[in-house]
């Protein structure tokens, strides 16, 4: 089963912490993200391994925007 991790808010992507292929557990960060001098790390909130990432560093995303994909395991 697919879990798609989504942005919460509008946000500057920072920093990138994980790739596709990586094993993550639901509390591993994937991605910090920027908004209002704040980061916000962006958490797997499943065990599983990424199959995709949406975003790239510098990227803006909206509210609902999609941001990694993970097969749960």
């Amino acid at each position: 089963m697919s879990h798609t991790v989504v942005a919460e808010l509008v946000a500057n992507v920072l920093k990138i912490t994980a790739q596709a292929g990586d094993s993550v557990g639901p509390q591993d960060t994937l991605v910090i993200l920027e908004s209002m001098k704040m980061e916000i790390p962006v958490l797997a909130e499943v065990a599983g391994t990424i199959t995709e990432l949406r975003v790239s560093e510098g990227e803006v995303v909206r509210d609902g925007d999609p941001i990694a994909v993970i097969e749960e395991s």
